[in-house]
């Protein structure tokens, strides 16, 4: 295996790059794109400062786009379940996905009130790139999390070609984390926050399988944020503007959105089992779970490729009018749960590690995690080498 990359394209650092350890083996790029085929891409959003009236600004948003199997597998199905774990938040498309097990659409997030412009990008997108899908029915997955402590997010900032800005814009390879995409004004464990993202190899006899998990992190308290293990709330309590600003935005809210992928091939109730993984991923950076952060998340297969078509039939059915898939034993499926719950906890703190100070609406500002404190902090409790 080649060298994980501990910094993104932009050179922003890492949590490995300041010697946070991690379960797991990760893979080339730690990223949901060490998934063959997974594409992500991003259209960012920031202008304007200071107090400003709705719908002028300042803008802090974005979208984010996720390909399963890239530009040219949209439209093809794949496995894929949801599960929420607490339902304040919205993701479109899932009943259909739980009624049918299958996904065959490109997944964007941005901010709350943005969910219509990427649900009709993602229609505009596929109608010039996949006709032949467009010409029957499509039900886009488009989900969201809260950016309206640094955000306009009344304002209509994000529109139907900021969507398709981000689907043109989808690539393999190493990601950029952090305030980018629908992540540019969230903020997690009142510190800034955003886009993070890690993957695990697992080894499963005659081959290696890749799970990826990609987080839109909006969530947490500050006084329970924990990484490695070490409680670091009451370590870094100072400077927590946002919580103060807690008399109207309850602390702990917000959301987050995650989306696991893997190339091993799984049954729908198999990929729906890894979402229900995410929660124990996040939980071990200290969050339980506010009643104001709508946690939801998808977890998709690329392998069985079109077993699960759902397409207008066409004429009678014969002996080769049958679907076929392989799938892992329900009972191997264990190194795969492990996988999940390992990317999800070093996605958060990617997310946090990679990010600067945000000032956005009203003056409203968000502090970068302290990575010195951070280190300084683990170190005394023997978690880094001194």
């Amino acid at each position: 295996m080649s060298e994980t990359s501990h910094v993104p394209p932009a050179g922003k650092p890492r949590a490995r790059a300041l010697g946070i350890p991690f379960n797991g083996n990760p893979g080339r790029f730690n990223a949901i794109t060490d998934v063959p085929g997974v594409e992500v891409g991003y259209t960012t959003l920031i202008s304007g400062d200071g107090k400003m009236a709705i719908g002028e600004g300042p803008v802090r948003t974005g979208v984010t786009a996720i390909l399963p199997l890239g530009r040219n597998g949209a439209g093809q199905a794949i496995a894929a379940g949801y599960h929420s774990f607490n339902g304040n938040g919205e993701m479109t498309g899932v009943s259909w996905l739980e009624e049918a097990g299958a996904l065959n659409m490109p997944i964007l997030i941005s901010n709350t009130h943005a969910v219509g412009p990427c649900h009709r990008g993602t229609i505009d997108w596929m109608v010039r790139n996949k006709p032949e899908v467009a010409s029957q029915w499509m039900l886009p997955v488009a989900a969201e999390t809260w950016d309206g402590y640094l955000n306009d997010i009344n304002g209509p900032h994000v529109s139907s070609s900021h969507a398709v800005a981000a689907l043109d814009a989808a690539r393999n390879g190493a990601i950029e984390e952090g305030s980018v995409g629908g992540g540019t004004g969230m903020n997690c464990y009142a510190f800034k926050g955003g886009n993070g993202t890690a993957s695990r190899i697992v080894d499963y006899g005659h081959r290696s399988y890749t799970v990826g998990v990609f987080l839109q992190t909006n969530f947490g308290s500050r006084n329970e944020l924990t990484i490695a293990g070490v409680p670091l709330g009451a370590e870094l309590a100072d400077d927590n503007p946002m919580e103060t600003f807690a008399a109207s935005l309850p602390a702990g809210a917000g959301s987050c959105i995650g989306i696991v992928a893997t190339d091993a091939p799984l049954l729908p109730g198999q990929c729906k089992a890894l979402a229900r993984r995410v929660p124990l991923g996040l939980a071990r950076t200290g969050t339980a779970g506010s009643h104001f952060s709508g946690d939801i998340f998808l977890a998709f297969s690329t392998g069985n490729r079109e077993a699960l078509n759902g397409r207008f039939p066409k004429g009678e059915p014969d002996a080769s009018t049958y679907s076929h898939m392989d799938f892992i034993p329900w009972g191997r499926m264990d190194g795969f749960y492990a996988a999940v719950v390992q990317a999800a906890e070093e996605a958060v703190v990617n997310a946090l590690v990679a990010n600067a100070e945000m000032i956005g609406r009203d003056g409203h500002r968000s502090p970068a995690l302290p990575h010195d404190r951070v280190v300084k902090v683990l170190k005394a409790r023997g978690v880094i080498a001194s």
